[in-house]
């Protein structure tokens, strides 16, 4: 549904590995923790940089989506802009 919907609003959709770990990988260096609970919220990487484990793991999704569109130069590929909608002129005027 997500991609049908990007298609029609001329976006990109990309999927994520399922097992993707994003939320143990430190998106400072890049280390992988050996195990994380689902009870841990926040944690600290060796790197010393402190994560919160749902921001984390989105800064992790983020840069795994980008990296899966780039180009073979490495450049990444942007999507054309969304079409604007654009209003009549007459529906803008108040009555003055």
């Amino acid at each position: 549904m997500l991609a049908s919907k990007a298609a029609r609003y001329g976006r990109t959709f990309v999927q994520v590995d399922r097992w993707f770990p994003s939320s143990k990988l430190c998106s400072a260096c890049g280390a992988l923790a050996e195990s994380m609970p689902l009870s841990v919220r926040s944690w600290e990487c060796g790197c010393g940089a402190g994560h919160d484990r749902d921001v984390n793991a989105a800064i992790n999704i983020l840069a795994a989506g980008r990296a899966d569109r780039l180009t073979a130069c490495g450049a990444p590929v942007r999507p054309g802009p969304a079409p604007a909608r654009r209003e009549e002129a007459g529906s803008r005027r108040g009555a003055a």
